[in-house]
């Protein structure tokens, strides 16, 4: 998108009231009516391209909703999980958007552009300040659960309400601290490795943030906690989903993690794929 059409792109999103819109076409996407949810379904998989060959089920039939569809389960094996010890996997399939080092509690998010982790949190965190940082874009097409980068333990989650900017290449580009400003859940995790952050950033058209404690839908909460060891998860297990294309955003401790040569900006990964050692 040449820079005129990634400026009225970013424009009109200022204008768009996100949250109506959303619930809006929340309804439409919760449909169980056969006709309207396989329409849904079969042009998604048109347009995007869908590999439907690695879902746990094929058809539209099997499906009772569009989002049922979208936030579909694929066939055992389909995502093997690295075993090394010590190792960090990606928590989903999608794009590196960015990952590095934080510094002095900066992420960096596209030339020029940055936010702090403070502000990402919605607290005041030590945790992460000269840590380490991963952000995995997902694509309308890839396989929207989002799984364990590590073994750990749940400490507390924090929803924080916000934005629904679209979180594209181009929006990320075009607007300073989107991650900051947006939608988001944040989940802290007591691991093997330290401190560890999960982030999952709401956007245009997500008709919520569902995790294996409890879901989210936006504009009808506040804040949300939940008491330490409530959840211990393994590596590669499931914590949650999309009931749209969004961004998941990982945070580790200072010496922690040692990303992987071959882990770039703009590198497609799957779930359970070696990110990074301790």
């Amino acid at each position: 998108m040449n820079d005129f059409l990634a400026e009225w792109f970013v424009a009109l999103q200022r204008l768009v009231p996100h949250h109506q819109v959303s619930r809006l076409l929340s309804k439409l996407a919760e449909s169980t009516n056969p006709r309207t949810k396989n329409l849904l379904i079969r042009h998604f998989i048109k347009t995007y391209s869908v590999n439907m060959a690695e879902a746990a089920y094929s058809s539209e039939n099997d499906y009772a909703s569009f989002n049922a569809f979208f936030t579909r389960s694929l066939k055992s094996g389909s995502r093997p999980i690295d075993t090394t010890p010590g190792s960090v996997v990606s928590p989903a399939d999608g794009t590196i958007s960015q990952l590095g080092k934080i510094t002095q509690g900066d992420i960096f998010q596209a030339k020029g552009k940055h936010f702090s982790v403070d502000e990402l949190l919605g607290e005041q965190s030590t945790d992460f300040m000269n840590g380490h940082f991963a952000t995995v874009y997902l694509s309308p097409r890839d396989y929207h659960r989002v799984h364990m980068p590590v073994s750990g333990t749940l400490d507390y989650c924090r929803y924080i309400p916000g934005k629904l900017f679209s979180v594209n290449t181009t929006t990320t580009s075009h607007i300073d601290g989107l991650f900051a400003k947006n939608e988001r859940l944040v989940s802290f995790f007591n691991t093997e490795i330290g401190r560890c952050a999960v982030v999952m950033v709401g956007a245009m058209l997500v008709a919520g943030i569902e995790t294996v404690w409890g879901n989210y839908t936006p504009a009808k909460m506040n804040t949300a906690q939940f008491a330490e060891g409530q959840w211990t998860l393994k590596k590669g297990e499931e914590m949650g989903r999309f009931k749209f294309g969004s961004t998941v955003i990982l945070l580790f401790e200072e010496n922690s993690v040692t990303w992987e040569d071959d882990c770039i900006p703009a590198t497609t990964i799957l779930v359970g794929k070696k990110m990074g050692q301790h």
